[in-house]
């Protein structure tokens, strides 16, 4: 190979030109480091533990990129050095023509022996290189757009939440009220005549996921069901909002990873990419009909818990009362429902990684954008099942995965160390209001003025010190539930301080 086909080596390359190139890759490199630990802090701040480890574990996953990069640097003068048959080079070849001319300037192989090349060439392995770096861009956009897309949808569900603690919803769900539970808003919802058909409740349930997949008295009901399975009816201004938050947060962990699986299905997409074979137009309904599945599922789970609300009794008292299960789900395990969405996410975001990387590449009139209409339907696919995905299916999962049998006990615990900080705070409060009150009623001189100045200080105070009492016996029932759902599991729960 001559000086004019490898370039100048380091050897006669300017100084300046050398330190130049090193510093702004530093540079970058610096900035990008603080940046993450900047946001890490800020998690860590507002006590988002469970991002910050979903964001350690998508560093993790892009240091496994970057040591795929390096080894693909270190060895690509032994890889060029692998010849094979032309005949076996001309096999399953993404395009339908090979390039030659540039083969015999590059390839030690083809000037060696006419009727070998390279297995890959140095080009090759630079547009592998600028592949893996698309990779690992895209799993950081998609991780960010999922996170951000799920919890805007989340974030209405706080107002339903505060209502529970108006007068007028519990007036509206009078304990002593009797109902027909198909009477009820949530049976008018999920209890027809077409509900009793499987086939006409997929159906019902599939074109629901579009239009209004989370309605106010779906997330009431199943908020009502979860704190009375699993913990009692004093348990009324549970959280339920920031608990179903919190178990997001931990499953983001397992989003954005990738898997060994996942890692050889990246393999074999990358082998069966022949020309002719449209295998990406394909993939890429892959991760539609899988969300779409998952939507509808999740929506069939709701309606069983109304049938089976109104099979065990026809009378409903107060408000609907469902009970959570997991036979509810596939396998009667919640949680293979979150591997169908991790799968669908990944394959969605090589999906549009790879698009990406062939056209900045390739250009968009190369071989694989031969067919304009299927490259228009691969994109407008992939970014629909990303905001799909994203805005309801994953919030959908957030919600129903709580009907489940178990409690996320490190979920719980996060809420247990929240309440007892204010439980604290208030008795603190409560404290200093008794101590004022004290010192002014000792005060003899100016006994009637003190007496109407602190009393509704002192009765604040009582009423603070009911609530204090309360919540602090709301506490200690929380803690005795999620000790009794570690138990019967095989994690126990983080211990709560």
């Amino acid at each position: 190979m001559n000086m004019a086909t490898l370039g100048y080596s380091l050897q006669h390359t300017p100084t300046w030109a050398i330190a130049l190139v090193s510093f702004i890759l530093i540079s970058i490199s610096i900035i990008l480091e603080h940046l993450i630990h900047l946001i890490i802090q800020w998690l860590r701040k507002h006590r988002k533990s469970d991002l910050v480890e979903a964001i350690e574990r998508l560093k993790s996953e892009l240091m496994i990129l970057g040591f795929m990069s390096l080894l693909l640097t270190v060895t690509q003068d032994a890889i060029i050095e692998i010849c094979i048959p032309v005949r076996a080079a001309d096999t399953m070849l993404p395009c339908r023509k090979r390039i030659s001319n540039d083969t015999a300037i590059l390839d030690s192989c083809s000037a060696k022996n006419a009727s070998e090349v390279a297995l890959v060439s140095r080009h090759g392995i630079h547009q592998l290189h600028m592949f893996i770096f698309v990779l690992a861009v895209m799993q950081i956009v998609y991780s960010f757009l999922t996170v951000s897309l799920a919890r805007a949808k989340m974030r209405h569900w706080k107002a339903w939440d505060e209502e529970t603690q108006t007068i007028e919803y519990e007036i509206a769900n009078d304990p002593n009220r009797f109902r027909y539970a198909r009477q009820t808003t949530f049976g008018r919802r999920h209890i027809s005549t077409t509900t009793a058909s499987p086939v006409f409740l997929w159906i019902k349930c599939f074109f629901r996921q579009f239009f209004h997949s989370v309605e106010k008295v779906d997330y009431l009901t199943l908020r009502h069901g979860f704190i009375s399975a699993h913990f009692s009816a004093r348990n009324s201004n549970f959280d339920f909002q920031n608990y179903i938050e919190q178990s997001l947060e931990e499953d983001f962990r397992i989003i954005v990873s990738i898997s060994p699986v996942m890692w050889f299905t990246v393999v074999i997409f990358l082998l069966v990419d022949v020309h002719g074979w449209h295998v990406y137009l394909w993939l890429s309904y892959i991760p539609l009909l899988l969300v779409l599945i998952v939507g509808a599922k999740l929506e069939v789970i709701v309606d069983e818990m109304a049938l089976q609300m109104k099979d065990v009794n026809s009378v409903t008292k107060g408000t609907p009362l469902v009970c959570p299960s997991d036979e509810f789900f596939w396998f009667g395990h919640p949680g293979f429902v979150l591997t169908l969405l991790h799968y669908t996410l990944f394959v969605n975001a090589f999906e549009l990684a790879f698009f990406i990387w062939v056209s900045t590449q390739f250009g968009i009139n190369s071989c694989h954008h031969e067919h304009r209409t299927f490259t228009v339907i691969r994109v407008v696919i992939a970014v629909a099942v990303q905001v799909l995905c994203s805005y309801v299916t994953l919030p959908l999962y957030a919600l129903v995965a709580q009907m489940g049998s178990q409690v996320k006990s490190k979920a719980l615990a996060k809420i247990l160390r929240q309440w007892h900080v204010e439980v604290r705070e208030r008795r603190r409060k409560q404290q200093k209001l008794v101590k004022s009150f004290s010192f002014n009623h000792i005060n003899m001189s100016s006994e009637w003025s003190q007496e109407n100045k602190s009393a509704p200080e002192f009765s604040s105070g009582l009423r603070e010190n009911t609530r204090s009492s309360s919540e602090g016996e709301i506490v200690e029932e929380l803690e005795h539930a999620m000790k009794t759902e570690a138990n019967s599991s095989s994690h126990p729960p983080p211990s709560v301080v």
